[in-house]
């Protein structure tokens, strides 16, 4: 079976690479000593389970050979049938979860992720919203042991938010905020309403997974960089220095700016962080795109049509339309607790390339 030699070959690269790390020539290679300790700690739960399956298997085949042996009295056969049913349970279990465990990872999971929330449609109420779902993250990030970085932010004078870009630092970052991407809509009653009317609107989310300067090699002359005065509402934004940056991609007419830090050059280093995410996102999307992959990552336009989930206050119920799952829990999400929303997202992603795999085979 085309599974159980695909975990022999894990098997065997486990045991490799067990007996490479402690290879003085692979420690004294850091890089290629921790491309080793990354490559074993995801094997890691591939072996046990495989292991686990082997145990189950003879458990089962012993359990078989005694009822087929015979000679057994009542209560012992009564003890072998229980075992061999439960061995047949757990072979079962076993299989499935290994079937999962050896679908292919996304290379981008471990990475860390930049983060981008545009006010959409609905004017100052989408940016109020956008504040919020900022709040969100941000507490989210808190609740993992993630480490959180504002990039850049551009605030309005009722405390909302245009748009504000930050990195989350963290193992796994970006499996768990990958799902975040799309148009997250909104229906409250706006504090800026006097009728009490619920008003609906929409903000997008976009989450690029953080990569290097080699991965992404970016040519000097293709870029326009201005310098300006920070500006927003937040008055420890502004300062009286030319410190602010913007950087232009010609070649795609991509245009990031950076005014969080009073340092030029930090403000330049975000920058070029965030332009580094977007066009490997562009690479990416050009090759999902080629196998007819649908973009996880679809930032929109802020049309409600595209929208990926909703936020009903007055109901208290948050809905993701992508899988079909309603809460009514709106107040704990919007604090943060949205591990449930996440982890029920990757399930259904599992589920779906499964099937794939499936029909494949």
């Amino acid at each position: 079976m085309i599974m159980f030699d695909k975990l022999s070959d894990v098997e065997k690269r486990f045991d490799e690479i067990n007996r490479r790390i402690y290879d003085p020539d692979v420690i004294s290679d850091m890089e290629q000593y921790k491309e080793l300790m990354i490559e074993i700690k995801n094997l890691t739960p591939v072996v046990e389970k495989f292991k686990e399956y082997k145990t189950a298997v003879q458990r089962h085949e012993e359990a078989l050979s005694m009822l087929d042996d015979g000679g057994l009295d009542k209560e012992m056969r009564e003890l072998v049938e229980m075992e061999f049913e439960e061995s047949r349970q757990a072979i079962e279990s076993c299989a499935d979860e290994l079937k999962t465990l050896l679908l292919p990872r996304d290379k981008n999971d471990d990475r860390n992720v930049i983060v981008e929330i545009r006010g959409g449609a609905g004017g100052e109420e989408s940016s109020l919203f956008a504040n919020s779902l900022f709040r969100m993250y941000t507490m989210y990030a808190e609740a993992k042991g993630y480490k959180m970085e504002v990039m850049n932010i551009n605030q309005t004078e009722l405390g909302g938010i245009k748009e504000v870009s930050f990195m989350v630092t963290g193992n796994g970052a970006y499996s768990r905020f990958k799902f975040e991407s799309g148009v997250h809509r909104v229906q409250r009653v706006p504090e800026t309403e006097a009728g009490g009317r619920i008003h609906t609107s929409t903000v997008t989310v976009a989450v690029l997974p953080e990569v290097d300067e080699v991965e992404v090699e970016i040519n000097p002359a293709d870029l326009q960089i201005d310098t300006f005065r920070s500006s927003g509402a937040g008055g420890q934004h502004i300062n009286k220095t030319d410190s602010a940056i913007r950087i232009t991609h010609l070649p795609t007419g991509m245009v990031v700016e950076c005014q969080d830090e009073r340092s030029q050059f930090k403000n330049k280093d975000k920058a070029m962080k965030v332009l580094r995410a977007r066009l490997y996102e562009q690479e990416q999307e050009k090759q999902r795109s080629q196998v007819a992959a649908y973009r996880k990552s679809q930032v929109g336009t802020g049309d409600r049509s595209e929208r990926i989930r909703t936020y009903n206050f007055p109901q208290g119920r948050v809905t993701d339309h992508r899988i079909g799952l309603t809460l009514y829990k709106i107040d704990s999400i919007m604090n943060g607790d949205i591990d449930e929303l996440v982890d029920a997202l990757i399930t259904a992603d599992r589920a779906e390339k499964l099937n794939a795999a499936g029909d494949a085979r």
